[in-house]
C-alpha cells in the first residue's frame, strides 16, 4: 500500500503540532474526545432536517478503552463518521477542520454547537502515540476505511471491515524513556481523571470498562471483581441547570467536587447570559483563606470552559485582583480561542464577561453586608485586607468600586462599621472622619493623641493593619468628610478661644521649646504646646502625609528607604511635669536635656518604636532616681 504525504508543510509543521502548540499531553485525550462529540452533535443536527434520520440519545456514547497488554488507548464514538474522500481532507491535511466547515455550512443555533474549529486536536495524539489508526464508517455508507499513520512520514488509507457507522481511533502508546512515562496513559483511573477534568461535561456517555466488587452467584458474602461498562462523566453541568431545581446542598457539593476549597462557601452567584455574549457562570465566596492566599505562589482565576469542555484551570483575566477570592467557574460558547484551545484570543466577549461578573460580585457582597452582617464579617476577616489592597493598588483606580465594601473597627461601637455607618452617625460640627493606627484595638485605645477627639464625643476608626492608611490616604475622603489621623498638627476641632490660648503659650514658652528642639537635634521637627493632650505629658504628632505607622511599614520593606515621619514632640502645658522643664530650663541645663531625652523616649515607647540608645535611656532613668 503506498503511503501518502500530509498536504501540508509535512514534519517541520507536524513537529510544532505535536511539540509546541500543547502545554501538557493530557491535553490529547480532551481533544479525541471532543471531536468524538462534534461528531455526534452533526447526526443530532442532520436528524433535526431529515426526517428519515432520528436521534435517539441512549443510543450514542463515547467509550474510552485501555489494553496494557497491547499498549494501546481506543477511543470510539457513534457519530457520523468519515468517508474515504473526508479522512483524506480531515487528516491527510494539517488544520483542515471538519467541524469548522460544517458549522459555517449549518450555522447551528439551538444549543448543540460544534466544539472543533482548528483541525489540529486531532494530532495531539502523535505526543504519546507512535502510530495512530483511525477506521470510519460513514452514515449512509456501506464502505468503512482505514487510516494509519507514524507521524510525519506519511499515511495510509484502505477499505477495512466496520460493522456500525461512527468512528475508533486507536492510539499505539509509546513506550517509556529515562525523562518521560507514558504508561500514565494506560491506567484507567489515569485515564478516568483526565476525563472528569477536562470533559466531564461533554453531553453525550463517555463510556469506561471499571472494575466493580459483585457478590458471588449462590453467596451473599463472598465477592468477585468483575469488569462492568460505567459512564464516567456527569454530561449534564450544574450551571446549565434552572436555579429553581438547585439547593444550597447541590451548589456545595459541585464546590467540594471542583476542590475549590476544603470550606464550605458562605454564598454563591448562579448567572445565565443570553446576550451579546451567551455565558454560565457559577461563583463562590469562600469562607476561609487557602493557606497560600497572601503568597507568590498563589493563582487567581476561574475555571473556563468552552462548550462544556475544560479549555484553562485559572483564567486569571476573568477577575480583578481585589476580587481574587472568589472561586468558580464560566462556560461560553462564544469565546475566541486560539489554535491549541488552551488559551484565549484576548478580545471584548472576554472583557464583558470579566466586567459583568465584577458587577455581580460586588453586588452579592454588598447583599451579604446588608442581610446577613454576621457572614460578612466572616468573610472580611479572611478577605478584607485584599479589599483594602484594591482600594490603595493601580493609584485607586477601583476605590469607588471597593469603599463600600470596607470595615473598621470603631470606638464607639466597639465593632465593625462601614463608613457610610460611620458618616450617618457624625455630629454637625464634625469636620473629619478620625482614625487612630496602632498594633491593636487596646494599644490604640490608650494612645494619648486620642483623648481630645474622645473628649469631643466623635468617633474614632481604628486601624491595626499596615494596609489601612495606606488606602484611606488614597480615598482621601467618603461622601465628601476627609479622613483625619488623631496625630495630624491640625485636628479641625479647636474654637477661636483655644486656638488663642494655644498660640499664646507657644509665644510664652518659644524659649524652652527652642531648647528642647536643639537638644534634640535632627530627631524631631519641631516641639510644641500640644492642644490635644488632656490627662498625658507628651505624644508625638506628625506633620506631612507620612504617619508613624506609615513609617514602620514603609521601613519594614526589604528595599527600605527609610523613610521618616515628620514627628512633632508636644507637650502638656497643664501637665504637672511641665512646672519641672520650666523649672530646669531656667536653672539647669544638664537636667532640661536629661527631661528632654526622657520624654522623646516616652513618646517612642508610646508608638511602639524602638528606643535609639536602650543602654542610655536606663541611665537617664537611674539619674531621676538619686
Amino acid at each position: 500500500m503506498r503511503k501518502k504525504k500530509f498536504k501540508a508543510e509535512s514534519k517541520r509543521l507536524l513537529d510544532m503540532m505535536i511539540n509546541s502548540i500543547y502545554t501538557q499531553k493530557e491535553i490529547f485525550l480532551r481533544e479525541l474526545i471532543s471531536n468524538a462529540s462534534d461528531a455526534i452533535d452533526k447526526i443530532y443536527y442532520k436528524a433535526l432536517t431529515d426526517d428519515s434520520l432520528t436521534f435517539d440519545q441512549d443510543n450514542y456514547y463515547i467509550k474510552v478503552t485501555a489494553d496494557k497488554e497491547a499498549r494501546t488507548l481506543t477511543v470510539t464514538d457513534t457519530g457520523i463518521g468519515m468517508t474515504k474522500d473526508e479522512l483524506e481532507q480531515h487528516l491527510g491535511t494539517i488544520a483542515k477542520s471538519g467541524s469548522l466547515a460544517f458549522k459555517q455550512e449549518n450555522d447551528s443555533k439551538d444549543g448543540h454547537d460544534i466544539i472543533g474549529q482548528f483541525g489540529v486536536g486531532f494530532y495531539a495524539a502523535f505526543m504519546v502515540a507512535d502510530k495512530v489508526t483511525v477506521k470510519s464508517k460513514a452514515l449512509g455508507s456501506d464502505e468503512a476505511y482505514v487510516w494509519e499513520s507514524e507521524g510525519a512520514a506519511g499515511y495510509t488509507i484502505a477499505p477495512c471491515d466496520k460493522e456500525t457507522v461512527g468512528t475508533e481511533i486507536t492510539l499505539k502508546i509509546k513506550e517509556n524513556t529515562e525523562n518521560e512515562s507514558y504508561d500514565e496513559f494506560l491506567e484507567n483511573y489515569r485515564i478516568k481523571a483526565i476525563v472528569k477534568k477536562y470533559s466531564d461535561f461533554i453531553r453525550y456517555p463517555i463510556k469506561m470498562e471499571e472494575t466493580v466488587n459483585k457478590p458471588k452467584e449462590g453467596s451473599e458474602n463472598e465477592f468477585e471483581e468483575v469488569q462492568e461498562e460505567q459512564t464516567v462523566n456527569s454530561m449534564v453541568p450544574i450551571w446549565r441547570k434552572n436555579k429553581s431545581e438547585l439547593t444550597d446542598e447541590d451548589y456545595e457539593a459541585f464546590y467540594a467536587e471542583k476542590h475549590y476549597g476544603f470550606d464550605k462557601p458562605l454564598t454563591h452567584v448562579h448567572i445565565s447570559v443570553d446576550g451579546a455574549v451567551r455565558y454560565n457562570s457559577i461563583l463562590f465566596i469562600p469562607e476561609n483563606m487557602p493557606f497560600d492566599y497572601y503568597t507568590k505562589e498563589f493563582e487567581k482565576g476561574l475555571e473556563l470552559y468552552s462548550n462544556g469542555v475544560l479549555i484553562m484551570n485559572k483564567c486569571a483575566d476573568l477577575l480583578p485582583d481585589h476580587f481574587s477570592f472568589v472561586k468558580g467557574m464560566v462556560d461560553s460558547e462564544d469565546l475566541s480561542l486560539n489554535i491549541s484551545r488552551e488559551m484565549l484570543q484576548h478580545d471584548r466577549q472576554l472583557k464583558l464577561i470579566a466586567k459583568n461578573i465584577n458587577k455581580k460580585i460586588k453586588a452579592e457582597l454588598k447583599s451579604l453586608l446588608k442581610n446577613k452582617r454576621e457572614k460578612y464579617e466572616s468573610f472580611y476577616e479572611s478577605f478584607g485586607r485584599q479589599l483594602k489592597f484594591g482600594v490603595y493598588n493601580d493609584f485607586g483606580a477601583n476605590k469607588d468600586v471597593l469603599k463600600d465594601l470596607l470595615l473598621f473597627y470603631s470606638s464607639k461601637e466597639k465593632k465593625l462599621v462601614t463608613l457610610d455607618e460611620y458618616v450617618s452617625r457624625m455630629p454637625e460640627d464634625q469636620k473629619y472622619i478620625y482614625y487612630a493606627s496602632g498594633d491593636s484595638y487596646e494599644r490604640i485605645e490608650k494612645l494619648p493623641q486620642t483623648e481630645m477627639v474622645a473628649d469631643k464625643g466623635y468617633e474614632i476608626l481604628y486601624f491595626t493593619e499596615d494596609i489601612d492608611e495606606f488606602a484611606i490616604k488614597m480615598l482621601t475622603s467618603y461622601e465628601e468628610k476627609e479622613f483625619k489621623s488623631v496625630s495630624s498638627a491640625d485636628l479641625g476641632i479647636d474654637s477661636d478661644e483655644d486656638e488663642k490660648q494655644t498660640e499664646a503659650e507657644e509665644n510664652e514658652y518659644k524659649d524652652l521649646f527652642e531648647s528642647m528642639k536643639e537638644i534634640l537635634a535632627d530627631k524631631v521637627k519641631n516641639v510644641r504646646a500640644s492642644k490635644r493632650l488632656k490627662s498625658h505629658p507628651v505624644c508625638f504628632a506628625t506633620d506631612g502625609e507620612v504617619t508613624i505607622e506609615m513609617e514602620k511599614v514603609l521601613n519594614a520593606m526589604p528595599d527600605s528607604q527609610q523613610v521618616k515621619a515628620e514627628k512633632v514632640l508636644e507637650i502638656n502645658p497643664n501637665h504637672e511635669v511641665f512646672e519641672t522643664l520650666k523649672n530646669a530650663h531656667g536653672q539647669d541645663r544638664e537636667k532640661l536635656a536629661l527631661y528632654t531625652n526622657l520624654l522623646y523616649n516616652q513618646a517612642l515607647l508610646i508608638e511602639g518604636l524602638p528606643i535609639h540608645d536602650p543602654v542610655e535611656f536606663t541611665n537617664d532613668i537611674c539619674k531621676v532616681m538619686v
